[in-house]
C-alpha cells in the first residue's frame, strides 16, 4: 500500500484533436504524503486549475494513473464507479467563489454534504456549528449567503469543505476574498 494521499504518474490532459490540440498537462508526475500542504505556482494558463480539477475527478485526465489513498482511481479511465461519492467523503473543495447554496442557510450549506454522506442530521449540525465557531462565523447561522460579506462567504465554504473531514482539500485561491487577518 502507497504511503502516499496522493500520486500522479504520467498524468496527461490534452484538449482539443489533431492540429488544434493542446497538452495543459504533460507527463505530470507527483507524490504528495498524508498532511503535506503543496502549492501550485505558475503563469495563467500553466495547468494549474486543470491539474486541481484532475485531482478531484471533476474532469478526466487524458491518460495517466492517480493514487488516492492508496487506491487507485485513474488509469487511462475512471476506476471507481460512483465519482460523486468520491468527491463529497475523500476531497474538500475551496474555490475562490464560494458557490455557496442560496437557499440554505449557514449551517445548511455546512451541514449539508454530511447528511448527503449518511452522517444523523443533529452530528451534521453539531459540526456545522464547531467548524463555524473556529472561522469565526457562527454568529451568521441562520443567514443566508446573500447576506454574508465575502470574506464570511468564504469562510463558510473553506468550514463546508471540512464538514466530511476528507483526508484531501484541493484549494483554488482559497484566500483571495479573505481579509488580512483571517487569510
Amino acid at each position: 500500500m502507497s504511503t502516499y494521499s496522493i500520486q500522479l504518474e504520467g498524468l496527461r490532459k490534452t484538449y482539443g484533436h489533431g492540429d488544434a490540440a493542446v497538452d495543459a498537462l504533460k507527463n505530470v508526475n507527483m507524490q504528495i504524503a498524508p498532511g503535506e500542504v503543496v502549492g501550485l505556482i505558475g503563469p495563467s494558463g500553466s495547468g494549474k486549475s486543470t491539474l486541481l480539477k484532475c485531482l478531484g475527478a471533476v474532469i478526466e485526465p487524458t491518460a495517466g494513473r492517480m493514487t488516492l489513498g492508496g487506491e487507485v482511481i485513474y488509469e487511462n479511465g475512471w476506476k471507481i464507479k460512483d465519482l460523486r461519492a468520491l468527491r463529497r467523503d475523500k476531497i474538500g473543495f475551496i474555490f475562490q467563489a464560494p458557490y455557496l447554496i442560496p437557499f440554505l442557510n449557514v449551517t445548511d450549506n455546512v451541514a449539508l454534504l454530511p447528511m448527503l454522506a449518511g452522517v444523523p442530521n443533529n452530528i451534521a449540525r453539531a459540526r456545522a456549528k464547531e467548524l463555524l465557531e473556529a472561522l469565526d462565523v457562527a454568529h451568521r447561522a441562520n443567514a443566508s449567503p446573500s447576506e454574508l460579506s465575502g470574506g464570511e462567504q468564504q469562510r463558510v465554504s473553506i468550514a463546508r469543505a471540512l464538514a466530511n473531514k476528507p483526508p484531501v482539500i484541493l484549494a483554488d485561491e482559497p484566500t483571495a476574498p479573505l481579509d488580512s487577518e483571517r487569510a
